[in-house]
C-alpha cells in the first residue's frame, strides 16, 4: 500500500506524492503565546510528530515549520492586564510585563512542554516578529493583483476583500453569504464585514514596542497573514502539507489559504487536521472547569503515558479525556515495557541497553500498512500489542528466537511512535541508566544471597527498600529484573 492521508480540501484520502521525489515539506500550526500550553496543543504536536517520524521511516527528507505567533491581540491584552500590579494576580500573571517578555516566557513553556514529550524540535521555527519584511511583500502583492485595500477610514488597517477572490470558502465549503463577519478589526473601514484584517493600524493605549513601520502606517499584522509569510518563506510558494487543529480550519486556514493563492502561491497540496479533545464528552472550558493541563496530566503520570494516552486515537477522531484515561494507558505502556525488559534480559542479559535495532528489518508488515492507511496508530498499536502477547508467549514456552524476534519487532514499533523519545530511565542508555542500573544490580545481587540463604527478612527489607526509592523489582525464572514505578 502507499502512503495516503485525508485531504480536507477534497474531502478525501488520497495517495500521497510530494512535489520533489524523496522529499516532503510540512507547515503546521504551532502556538499563540499567550498562556501555558492546553492539552489540544500538545495533542496537534504529537499527531505531526507522528507524521514527521513516519514520513522519515519511509524514507523521506522532511523540512518542518512549526511556527510561534509572538505578537496578537491576547498577547496585548494579558500583558495591559499584568500593568500596574504590584502582586501577581494569577499563575499566569506576572506583575508590569511587557508583551513580549510575556510572549518568550510563555514560548518556553511550550518548548519545555513538547521536549518533555518527545516531540521533535521542528527544522525552522519561526516567530511572527521576525518575518515583518515577508508580511508586508505579501501585502503589497494582493493589493496590486486586486485583493486587499487600506481601510476605508484611515485607520492604518489594510484588509483582504473575500468578494475578490472566487474561491474563498472552498476549504471548508462555506458560501461567503453565510459566514459570519471577521472580528478582529471594526467595520467602519472595510468593504464587506466579512473582510479579514492583513495589517492592523496602531491603536491608542497600544505599547509602541507593538507597531512596525509599513507603507501603510505603523502597526502590526494579522494572525492569518504570518502563517502564510513563514510558510513560504522557508517551504516556497508551493508545498506539500499543512497541519493543524480542527478549530483552525475556518477562518485561519480558509484566510492563509484564500491570501497565497490569491496573491499567486500554490501553497498548500495537502490540508491535514487533528480532532480535538473532550472531557467526558464535553468541549473542555475553563468556564465550566473541566479542562485537564498537560501539567496536570504530567503530575498524574510519566511523560510516556501521557505521550501514549495522547497519540493513541487516530489523528482525525476526537480523543476524549475521562478520569480512568490515563490509569488505562499506564496499563497499556505497562504491558509493553514489561515485555520488553524481560525479553531484553532473556536476550542480553542485565545492563546492556547499547544494541542497535534494525527498525526497517524488524518492522511487521502489518504496522507498516496500518501506518501508511491515514496514518491508523490505533491499528499500528493493536499490532504492537499482539507482538507483545507473542512475545510473553515465547518466553513463557523458553522460545529464545522468537522472544528476540518479538523484542527487536516492539522496540522498532515504539521507536518510531516515538515512544522511545520520553522513556523511562529504566529503558535508556545513558550514563545515568548505567549508573543506576549499577547501583541496583548490587542491590539485586545481596537480595539473591540473602533468597539463597533463606534469610527472607533480608531479602524482603531490601525489595521493600527499593520499593520506596521507585523501583519496582518483578522475579521471574530468569532472574530478577527492575523498573521504574
Amino acid at each position: 500500500m502507499s502512503l495516503r492521508f485525508y485531504d480536507t480540501a477534497t474531502a478525501q484520502v488520497r495517495d500521497f506524492v510530494p512535489l520533489k521525489p524523496g522529499e516532503v515539506s510540512l507547515y503546521y500550526c504551532g502556538a499563540t503565546v499567550q498562556g501555558r500550553p492546553h492539552v489540544g496543543h500538545i495533542r496537534s504536536a504529537i499527531v505531526f510528530d507522528q507524521l514527521t517520524r513516519w514520513l522519515e521511516f519511509r524514507g523521506y527528507r522532511v523540512t518542518t515549520v512549526r511556527n510561534v505567533t509572538d505578537i496578537d491581540d491576547k498577547i496585548l491584552a494579558k500583558s495591559a492586564e499584568s500593568m500596574g500590579l504590584d502582586a501577581p494576580a494569577g499563575d499566569d500573571v506576572v506583575p508590569n510585563e511587557p508583551w513580549w517578555a510575556l510572549a518568550y516566557r510563555f514560548e518556553q513553556e511550550f518548548a519545555k512542554a513538547y521536549d518533555i514529550l518527545g516531540v521533535q524540535r521542528p527544522t525552522y521555527e519561526p516567530r511572527a516578529t521576525g518575518h515583518i519584511p515577508e508580511m508586508h511583500a505579501l501585502i503589497a502583492r494582493l493589493i496590486e493583483a486586486g485583493h486587499a485595500y487600506p481601510a476605508l477610514d484611515g485607520s492604518g488597517d489594510v484588509y483582504f476583500d473575500v468578494r475578490s477572490w472566487d474561491a474563498y470558502g472552498s476549504l471548508t465549503r462555506q458560501n461567503i453569504d453565510d459566514m459570519q463577519a471577521a472580528p478582529d478589526a471594526g467595520p467602519r473601514g472595510k468593504r464587506d464585514p466579512r473582510d479579514f484584517a492583513l495589517w492592523k493600524g496602531h491603536k491608542e493605549g497600544e505599547p509602541e514596542t507593538a507597531a512596525w513601520d509599513s507603507p501603510w502606517g505603523r502597526g502590526r499584522p494579522g494572525w492569518h497573514l504570518e502563517c502564510s509569510a513563514m510558510a513560504t518563506k522557508y517551504l516556497g510558494a508551493q508545498f506539500d502539507i499543512h497541519g493543524g487543529g480542527l478549530d483552525l480550519r475556518f477562518p485561519h486556514h480558509e484566510n492563509e489559504m484564500a491570501q497565497s493563492q490569491a496573491a499567486g502561491d500554490g501553497f498548500a497540496n495537502y490540508w491535514m487536521h487533528n480532532g480535538m479533545v473532550t472531557f467526558e464528552g464535553e468541549k473542555m472550558s475553563k468556564s465550566i472547569g473541566n479542562t485537564v493541563s498537560p501539567a496536570q496530566m504530567l503530575a498524574e503520570a510519566s511523560p510516556r503515558v501521557v505521550r501514549y494516552y495522547l497519540g493513541q486515537a487516530h489523528y482525525r477522531s476526537v480523543l476524549d479525556y475521562r478520569p480512568t484515561s490515563l490509569q488505562e494507558a499506564a496499563s497499556a505502556v505497562e504491558r509493553i515495557d514489561g515485555f520488553i525488559a524481560k525479553a531484553h534480559l532473556k536476550t542480553y542479559g542485565p545492563g546492556d541497553y547499547g544494541f542497535i535495532v534494525d527498525t526497517h528489518g524488524s518492522m511487521p508488515p502489518a504496522f507498516g500498512e496500518a501506518m501508511d492507511d491515514d496514518l491508523n496508530v490505533p491499528q499500528a498499536l493493536a499490532v504492537l500489542h499482539e507482538t507483545v502477547r507473542a512475545g510473553n508467549t515465547a518466553l513463557a514456552q523458553d522460545d529464545a528466537e522468537a522472544v528476540k524476534a518479538a523484542l527487536h519487532s516492539a522496540l522498532a514499533m515504539t521507536n518510531v511512535l516515538g515512544l522511545d523519545a520520553v522513556q523511562q530511565p529504566a529503558m535508556q542508555g545513558g550514563q545515568e541508566h548505567g549508573a543506576l542500573d549499577a547501583l541496583v544490580q548490587a542491590q539485586l545481587e545481596e537480595r539473591r544471597s540473602a533468597r539463597a540463604a533463606k534469610d527472607w527478612a533480608r531479602a524482603d527489607a531490601i525489595r521493600d527498600s527499593l520499593a520506596a526509592a521507585g523501583i519496582t523489582v518483578e522475579d521471574s525464572a530468569d532472574g530478577a529484573t527492575w523498573s521504574l514505578a
